[in-house]
């Protein structure tokens, strides 16, 4: 678990520091069109976000079972991302090739978050009720 959360962590931040620094890079990767502000910006503060999860994930590492609310926000957050690319791509906000991200920025944590919080969870005390 905890090699997954560093491993985590080490890429959420690196992916979330490169769209910061440098938010048209992705898009010219797919040949895509870089965005255009407002949503340049809003990329921006999204690769804010996936930089602070990047944080959390290595603080949990230390202990995972102890930290499994942010490894459950993690895996929300990787299940609403699909759904959110799906939502944007069905409506041509964005090119579907963009999807190929899904897999190593979402599909990829699925299981291994998943597992840690079943861990979590019979980590658990019983309340004898």
């Amino acid at each position: 678990m905890r090699r997954w959360l560093i491993a985590a962590g080490i890429y959420n931040l690196v992916w979330g520091i490169t769209v910061i620094l440098l938010p048209d890079l992705p898009f010219q990767l797919f040949g895509m069109a870089p965005l255009t502000d407002p949503g340049r910006a809003i990329w921006q503060c999204l690769g804010m976000v996936i930089g602070g999860y990047g944080i959390g994930y290595l603080a949990a590492s230390r202990d995972p079972i102890r930290h499994w609310p942010i490894v459950l926000v993690g895996l929300i957050g990787k299940i609403c991302g699909p759904i959110g690319f799906i939502w944007t791509a069905a409506r041509g906000g964005i090119d579907w090739s963009f999807g190929w991200t899904i897999l190593t920025n979402d599909l990829l944590w699925w299981v291994p978050f998943g597992c840690m919080l079943l861990a979590a969870g019979r980590a658990r005390p019983s309340t004898g009720a």
